[in-house]
């Protein structure tokens, strides 16, 4: 099998049905895999995400569940770890049902996978936002070397980097040939709101800023900007993340960690901003205090070991990925309704 290529490879990818999973299906497919195993339990996600091909296989379950576990094949060539409790303030609504999907998820995994002997990668997708200082001064591209505070905003924050520390402990004694990839914030087509089952939070419609902002920019709301949207992040289109998953799979080296970056700082008013010229939406935006459990201020990736070891690099302008977000929205409205719709009266007690 050549080193550049998935022809003819059996692929796991765990959270194949959600946003990112989804995207990163899609690309694989191009590469004539000989089967891709999805297994997802649609918790935050909708198998109508799932591309149709012969080649993909759906277990609808959590990769926690002993007899999936047990089924899995023993001659993988690649598996994809991108299953998680979806956000921070869903994990800190519920920090049992955080540690149930994203750290057991990563421990159960990795000790099945460390006897599957084909393995050529291992990619997990851990995120930017644990590593990242805590700063609302000036922000310097986080690097992934970055040093890591034990002091946390979130479980999600905390169980990313356990999954992080599992997948390293598994390198060391057992070779799983486990590659790190760092997460920035991630946006763009096939993020549906509301996608999956209630999770205790109105957080299960109001998952990511972005969508969020473009779906009630597109129905002329107010755009909620806490503190003032004076927070940055690093935004970065999921076309191009899943790309970099591919390089993290194909170049990373074992052991390592690459960042997943645009390597562009936008403040969360400038995101806004971008929304509404590209809806069209006259209702002023709405300035409202500081999240009160959110420190974490301004950040952004710093691309350049990706760019230099795996050959990544970020494609897609965020003024372009906020461009075709919105004509994926408009285009698929209907759905992204009757999923907020499915929780509507468990919201109305928020």
């Amino acid at each position: 099998m050549s080193k550049e290529s998935f022809k003819a490879a059996k692929i796991l990818v765990v959270g194949g049905a959600g946003f990112v999973g989804s995207n990163l299906l899609r690309q694989l497919l191009e590469r004539d895999p000989r089967e891709i195993l999805v297994v997802d339990n649609l918790l935050s996600s909708e198998e109508s995400n799932l591309p149709e091909a012969s080649t993909v296989t759906f277990i609808h379950g959590s990769i926690t569940d002993d007899s999936i576990l047990s089924v899995l094949p023993d001659d993988l060539d690649f598996a994809f770890h991108l299953a998680c409790y979806h956000g921070n303030q869903s994990s800190i609504a519920d920090p049992l049902a955080d540690h149930e999907n994203n750290t057991l998820t990563s421990l159960k995994l990795f000790e099945r996978l460390k006897d599957v002997p084909t393995l050529r990668k291992v990619v997990y997708s851990a995120a930017g936002c644990a590593v990242a200082e805590k700063t609302f001064d000036d922000a310097v591209a986080t690097k992934e070397d970055a040093p890591i505070s034990l002091f946390h905003d979130s479980p999600y924050s905390i169980s990313k980097l356990i999954g992080e520390l599992y997948g390293n402990y598994y390198f060391g004694a057992a070779g799983l040939p486990f590659v790190r990839a760092r997460f920035q914030n991630v946006y763009g087509p096939g993020e549906i709101l509301g996608a999956g089952r209630w999770r205790g939070t109105p957080h299960t419609v109001w998952r990511n800023v972005t969508p969020t902002f473009v779906w009630k920019s597109l129905n002329h709301e107010a755009l909620p900007l806490e503190n003032e949207g004076k927070s940055s992040r690093d935004f970065i289109f999921v076309e191009d993340l899943a790309h970099g998953l591919i390089r993290c799979a194909l170049a990373g080296e074992p052991g390592d960690v690459y960042n997943l970056a645009s390597g562009k700082e936008t403040t969360i008013a400038e995101l806004a901003a971008l929304i509404n010229e590209a809806t069209g939406n006259p209702t002023p935006v709405d300035l409202l205090p500081a999240r009160d459990w959110d420190r974490s201020g301004k950040r952004f990736g710093s691309t350049e070991k990706s760019k230099d070891e795996i050959g990544f690099e970020a494609k897609v302008s965020i003024s372009e990925g906020i461009s075709r977000l919105v004509d994926w929205t408009k285009a698929n409205r209907d759905l992204v309704a009757q999923c907020i719709a499915r929780h509507d009266s468990q919201m109305q007690g928020f």
